[in-house]
This record gives C-alpha cells, sequence and structure tokens, in this order.
C-alpha cells in the first residue's frame, strides 16, 4: 500500500506542482484573479482525480478487488496529505522567491472588485476589516502554511471521502470469507 500511495501521491503533487506554478504566474501578473482562481482550484480537482486511481489500483491489483471504506478513505487522506503538502512547499517557494507582494496584490484585487460591483465606503472599509487578518497571518511563514494548507485540504478531504464510497468493495464470494 505505501508503494501505491507513494507513486499516486507523487504524480498528484507533481501535477498541482506544474499547475501552482503556471496558475502563479498568471494570478500574480494579471489584475483578475477570479479566472485563474478557477484554473487553480480545477488543477486541484485534476491532481486528486488520482486518489480514485489510486484505490482501484491497489484494490484490483494488490488486495484481490476487495477494499474497505477505512482502507480506501486511508489511501486517499495519505495521497491528500502528500499532494497538499507538495502545494504548499512549491507556494512556499513562489512566495518568498517570486511573489513577495502577493498578499496586498490580493487584498487591492478583493477590494476593487468590491468597489466595481457596487460597493459603498462602509462596506469597502468593512472589507478591507476582513482581509487584515489574513494580510497578517502572511507575515509568517507558519500563518502562509496554514492558510495555505486551508485552500487545499477541504477539495483533497471532499474527493477522498467521494472515492472510498464509491470504491469501496466487500468480499462478496462466501467461500473467501468464511476462510
Amino acid at each position: 500500500m505505501k508503494k501505491n500511495v507513494l507513486v499516486f501521491g507523487s504524480i498528484s503533487g507533481l501535477i498541482i506542482a506544474a499547475t501552482g506554478c503556471i496558475s502563479g504566474a498568471l494570478c500574480y501578473n494579471n489584475p483578475n484573479f477570479q479566472g485563474n482562481m478557477w484554473v487553480g482550484y480545477g488543477s486541484m480537482v485534476l491532481a486528486f482525480s488520482l486518489i480514485f486511481v489510486a484505490i482501484k489500483n491497489y484494490r484490483d491489483k494488490y488486495n484481490g478487488g476487495v477494499i474497505s471504506f477505512g482502507k480506501a478513505l486511508g489511501i486517499g487522506l495519505s495521497i491528500v496529505a502528500i499532494t497538499s503538502t507538495i502545494y504548499v512547499l512549491v507556494w512556499l517557494i513562489e512566495f518568498y522567491n517570486f511573489f513577495p507582494d502577493f498578499m496586498n496584490k490580493y487584498v487591492a484585487h478583493v477590494l476593487n472588485d468590491a468597489k466595481a460591483h457596487g460597493a459603498t465606503d462602509a462596506e469597502l472599509k468593512q472589507k478591507a476589516a476582513e482581509m487584515a487578518p489574513y494580510a497578517e497571518m502572511y507575515k509568517s511563514p507558519v500563518g502562509v502554511i496554514l492558510l495555505t494548507y486551508v485552500e487545499i485540504l477541504p477539495v483533497g478531504l471532499v474527493i477522498a471521502l467521494i472515492a472510498a464510497l464509491i470504491l469501496k468493495r466487500k468480499n462478496s464470494d462466501p467461500q473467501l470469507a468464511a476462510n
């Protein structure tokens, strides 16, 4: 199981790293963060889709076509951990070496977007106050790490749960179950 998790987790991590670098560069150089956000989350779904492949591969090739929900979820969560950690590491490299003012640009984008959608001065002040804790968190590596994990982990957790539910398979042969 470990080899299966490492192989598929690494491939998933490479997908998320490559698309993360591309999305990061596009997002940073384009004042419209919205389209790039969809690219980012789309790449997460693509990378995490390998959870389905990994669980099915383990179930069919190494476990006689049988896998419990718990075992399938364990495989999925392990891949989520590997992929998410690669995502966080890539973002740390990008942020500290190439995009150190990312959060300032992002906050400006959020405020400009709100203004473009007719926000009043009071609403803009409220939005700025909502963004302030995130900007403050981005001043420390721990804050950057936590916020980056919060960005990717929910996507992976949902996909791992769905994959485990869909791919679980009990032993249907009563002769094998008796042994």
